[in-house]
């Protein structure tokens, strides 16, 4: 089971073109239950300022119009006004009216008590006694899942071997050793890297080395920033299947965006085109499925080979904001292909060659690049459909 909670791309420094759309390094999934762990410490001591503040402006208008004391005899007002509507008739009898400036001095007392208490808790926030100093409160940063001696950390050059390579570290500060092993694509470390206008991305599996280094070859094939998602299965007994980590490279050169293609129905890759049949009506946070044919030349049905646990992978960008999602196509019946987000969970299927049944459950609504990859004849193909969420 994969799942994903959404996050917000983050990493990628400010550029030139301003996509139009926007939906944030580590980041949670809600199977994964860390997909991008963020350390941040909350800034306790700055509660006494903000109290200071509201009780040196409590009296400001010098009357006896304070919201929570007003709000409060409203209250009692309609609870009188409707047990009066409520109660039988009764003989007429003398009544006892209050007078305004009896209610006038009860209001005073209510809101000079209620100063008096905003007083007494800055008093004890500000430490009041000897010593001249005050006291603030230290917390920590979050322990949480990171990386470790990450490189390229430099600009790389296109079309030329780079390696990549990392360590991923615990909260509690060792590497990361035992990742989650056996059949089906949720295992291991993914490793995907897409450019900022969604124009190029490269998906590998790289192995782990010892001590946790994962290292690996990959080459760009043109310039432009590039987001590299670390898709990690880690071997627990705890409620963390996987969770990803993020990290950017730059690839040197002039770097042109190009603009995300509208949606169309085909795309040719390889040699194979693949077809999205019906029009998809699809939600934020509702899974659905897209059923695709790919055939190769003279029409025939492709025949499918497992890559990396799957038969098919589809990996989705929000445009913009680079938010990632990723699910799986499996044989029917195949354990640990689903894709979980909140309650809702989709599974991709392929039952005949040549027919994939697409699963889709992305966070946000927006415009989203789907790379739909495969293995066919010892060749990855790789098809890029955009699609509209709502």
């Amino acid at each position: 089971m994969e799942a994903h909670q959404p996050r917000r791309a983050e990493g990628l420094p400010p550029h030139g073109e301003e996509l139009s759309e926007s939906s944030r390094r580590d980041e949670r999934n809600d199977a994964g239950g860390i997909g991008r762990p963020e350390a941040r410490a909350a800034a306790r001591a700055g509660h006494a300022p903000e109290l200071q503040a509201r009780a040196a402006q409590a009296d400001r208008s010098r009357d006896d119009h304070d919201a929570p004391v007003r709000e409060e005899l409203d209250v009692h007002t309609r609870g009188t006004a409707e047990r009066a509507g409520r109660a039988a008739p009764v003989q007429r009898r003398r009544r006892v009216e209050a007078h305004a400036d009896s209610d006038r001095r009860r209001r005073r007392k209510r809101k000079h008590a209620l100063h008096a208490s905003a007083f007494v808790v800055v008093a004890l926030l500000a430490g009041c006694g000897g010593g001249g100093s005050t006291p603030s409160i230290t917390v920590p940063a979050a322990r949480t899942y990171h990386l470790a001696g990450f490189t390229p950390s430099r600009p790389v050059q296109p079309k030329t071997p780079t390696t990549l390579s990392f360590t991923v570290v615990q909260p509690d500060g060792t590497p990361l050793t035992q990742f989650k092993r056996g059949p089906g694509p949720h295992t291991g470390v993914h490793v995907i890297v897409v450019r900022r206008d969604l124009g190029v991305i490269l998906h590998h599996h790289p192995p782990v080395g010892p001590g946790g280094k994962i290292s690996d070859t990959i080459t760009f094939p043109a310039p432009g920033p590039y987001r590299v998602v670390i898709d990690v299965y880690p071997k627990t007994n705890g409620l963390v299947p996987n969770f990803q980590l993020f990290s950017v490279i730059t690839v040197a050169g002039a770097y042109t965006p190009k603009p995300l293609p509208p949606p169309r129905a085909s795309e040719t890759a390889g040699g194979y085109r693949f077809t999205l049949h019906g029009t998809p009506h699809l939600r934020a946070i509702v899974p659905a499925l897209l059923d695709f044919s790919v055939t190769g030349p003279g029409g025939k049905p492709a025949a499918f080979t497992p890559w990396f646990g799957a038969l098919a992978h589809a990996i989705f960008f929000h445009l913009g904001s680079l938010d990632y999602f990723h699910t799986h196509v499996c044989a029917p019946g195949a354990s640990g292909c689903s894709s979980v987000l909140g309650a809702a969970r989709v599974t991709g299927t392929s039952a005949t060659p040549g027919r994939l049944d697409v699963g889709v459950l992305v966070p946000v609504a927006g415009t989203w690049r789907l790379f739909l990859q495969c293995k066919v004849g010892g060749t990855v193909l790789t098809a890029p459909f955009t699609l509209h969420v709502s």
